[in-house]
């Protein structure tokens, strides 16, 4: 006979099936439409951006905050988890809110609820553009994620990225642990496998699921299904052509450039060190 399951044995598995169906909420977020991150127009300069408490661009506080996490504009009490007591009247504004998140810089209200839980719930923890490389303090724009590989994108990299997301770092569609043609596909390592090594030994997988990644975790796509290419192509501000102009159109020119620049700072440096060096 099995051995029966002792209280703290339960209660551990309990807790493990729990953290799995938070993980999974987490990445079924719809993220244009989460309270967090929806379209804000200021009061003060009229520009529009992502729900902040402070406006990106003039800094003033908005008449009408939006709470992160809930997305209510107005307290009514009815809800009776209110830490902040204001009687039977509803309030707004600033008498409404409770606090400020940490990382999607917007109002929090003073529901019990909502301040215990949005900052292990937030969408935006980790909202790095994977392009640029800025966060939420360097941009005033909404964030949106690739439909290919998932990564955060800010509002001006989003188009030119899910363009040419559908890319292999490879020279050719063969699998990476043979050289067998690729069946499946990870966008967001840019890796292709056969069905033997898509696949990872003593792993029991789900029937009629996506497969998972070997290597990161990501849902592997049939690469039949895909228009994936083994060119990569560089745009806006990747390129290091500082004064580029429409005359400037051939690689050569701007190879020459980067290697002038690229010297320019070298001399730089072996002056500088020169001097030091002189002065000591």
């Amino acid at each position: 006979m099995p051995k029966k399951k002792t209280g703290q044995r339960k209660k551990a598995e309990k807790a493990k099936i729990r953290q799995k169906l938070l993980r999974k909420q987490g990445l079924e977020i719809d993220l244009i439409n989460h309270p967090s991150n929806i379209l804000m127009e200021c009061g003060q300069c009229g520009k529009r951006q992502k729900n902040r408490a402070f406006c990106y661009f003039c800094q003033s506080i908005q008449r009408l905050p939006v709470c992160c996490h809930c997305g209510k504009q107005k307290c009514s009490a009815r809800s009776g988890d209110c830490l902040v007591k204001h009687g039977s009247g509803h309030v707004t504004g600033l008498s409404m809110v409770g606090a400020i998140c940490d990382f999607c810089d917007a109002w929090i209200c003073h529901g019990e609820k909502c301040l215990s839980v949005h900052a292990c719930e937030c969408p935006l923890r980790d909202a790095v553009c994977v392009e640029c490389e800025r966060g939420l303090s360097s941009f005033g724009g909404r964030v949106f994620s690739c439909a290919y590989c998932g990564h955060k994108l800010c509002e001006d990299d989003q188009f030119e990225h899910q363009a040419s997301c559908q890319r292999l770092e490879g020279e050719s569609f063969k699998c990476a642990s043979c050289n067998k043609m690729g069946t499946q596909t990870c966008l967001r390592c840019k890796v292709t496998y056969c069905d033997d090594h898509c696949k990872r030994k003593g792993v029991k997988y789900e029937r009629g699921k996506h497969i998972p990644c070997p290597k990161c975790g990501h849902d592997l796509t049939d690469s039949y299904n895909l228009s994936v290419s083994v060119r990569s192509y560089e745009y806006g501000r990747q390129t290091c052509v500082e004064n580029y102009s429409d005359e400037d159109t051939e690689s050569e020119n701007e190879d020459e450039q980067c290697s002038e620049k690229s010297d320019d700072c070298d001399d730089d440096d072996y002056n500088l060190l020169d001097k030091l060096t002189i002065e000591n």
